[in-house]
């Protein structure tokens, strides 16, 4: 939670200010902050109760800073289009691998279309970083570049 509001501000999706009254008071408005206090509350609960936990009023902020990163970050419609672009890339191109298994590296002889090739093709486009995948898109599927998700750094 602590790292995704900090890459969202980073973004300019939130700022700290948009942060609930109690996660602020509880937990502060930094990443720092919010994990030191996250983790003190479970050191504390289970120093008190002697099992895994979390203190209750770190878990109330915990569970409102969620609320919070779903309503502002994961949720807005701006992240559930770039979550459906890399869907629609990924999937794209494990077709692809899967259809052409001689395309992968040490793929050996796997048939096309085959549980193994689309396994291979699965597993390749699954280590992938983004920035790879999305030049393997132009270059095999001649994917269109206003096509591809927001904020990758694809020179051709």
């Amino acid at each position: 939670m602590c790292h995704d509001f900090e890459d969202a501000c980073d973004a300019g999706v939130v700022n700290a200010e948009m942060l609930p009254a109690m996660v602020r008071d509880r937990c502060g408005e930094r990443r720092r902050e919010q994990l030191g206090a996250f983790i003190y509350g479970m050191i504390h609960a289970a120093a008190d109760a002697g099992r895994i936990g979390m203190t209750a009023p770190q878990a109330e902020a915990l569970a409102e800073f969620r609320r919070f990163n779903y309503d502002h970050i994961y949720l807005r419609p701006a992240s559930q289009q770039q979550g459906a672009a890399v869907v629609r890339l990924l999937r794209a191109l494990v077709d692809h691998y899967g259809a052409h298994p001689d395309q992968l590296p040490e793929a050996g002889e796997l048939e096309p279309g085959s549980d193994a090739a689309v396994h291979a093709a699965v597993a390749y486009v699954g280590g992938m970083t983004d920035r790879f995948a999305c030049r393997q898109a132009i270059a095999l599927l001649d994917w269109p570049v206003d096509q591809l998700p927001r904020g990758v750094d694809t020179p051709v």
